[in-house]
């Protein structure tokens, strides 16, 4: 019986992981088709609607997986996705329970990390299933993969304007090889696929903003 539970339990966890795979896929097709479109790089709502949910759903995740690496990474954008959000008036229309939820469960999350550090270096740091090295490598891609959101928060800011700058896309590039190399050692399929679509429409987008500033 308790390996059926945990078998459920396994199966329902990675629902979850590609679920958010699918969203943050989705977001870049959509601002993928809109750029197009426009000829210009553009930054869509739906872009950043789809980031803050599928952000939800992977810090979800990667709490189930025991993956630090993954936590990391969407703790430190998914307060930069709100506050595009909030920039394109789109925050203040989201009822205000949904909006409370939103801000506060990653807040929960790293308060109850805190809360009891030493568990939570045994289960996700030293986990047995993870080397040390390769916990470091993952982190670092999401490091990378993550700093194209604070990059894209200072442009913006500078500019005044929720903007997808050129080095938002490099730093997409950079740090999605390696989060797909650290999924491939992880033997993740949920990393690998989710990264792995992205790589095209990144380096097309760094040929749109290439092409714009020639015109």
């Amino acid at each position: 019986m308790r390996e059926i539970a945990e078998k459920i339990l396994h199966d329902w966890i990675y629902i979850v992981g590609f679920a958010a795979q699918a969203l943050f896929a989705a977001r870049i097709l959509f601002q993928w088709i809109l750029s197009e479109r426009a000829r210009k790089v553009v930054s869509p709502s739906i872009f950043w609607i789809l980031s803050l949910i599928a952000s939800y759903l992977m810090f979800i995740y990667g709490w189930f997986r025991n993956d630090f690496a993954i936590m990391l990474g969407q703790i430190i954008s998914y307060y930069i996705y709100i506050w595009n959000l909030n920039e394109k008036d789109i925050w203040k229309k989201v009822p205000f329970i949904i909006r409370l939820l939103l801000i506060v469960t990653p807040a929960a999350g790293v308060t109850y990390i805190l809360s009891d550090w030493h568990e939570f270096v045994s289960q996700c740091l030293n986990n047995a299933e993870i080397p040390t090295l390769l916990v470091i490598y993952g982190s670092l891609g999401q490091i990378v993969f993550t700093l194209r959101f604070v990059y894209q928060f200072i442009y913006s800011k500078k500019h005044n304007e929720s903007l997808l700058p050129s080095g938002f896309w490099i730093l997409s590039l950079a740090g999605s090889f390696i989060i797909v190399s650290y999924g491939v050692m992880r033997i993740d399929p949920v990393l690998i696929l989710g990264q792995s679509l992205g790589f095209f429409s990144y380096t097309r987008n760094l040929v749109l903003n290439y092409k714009n500033r020639k015109r």
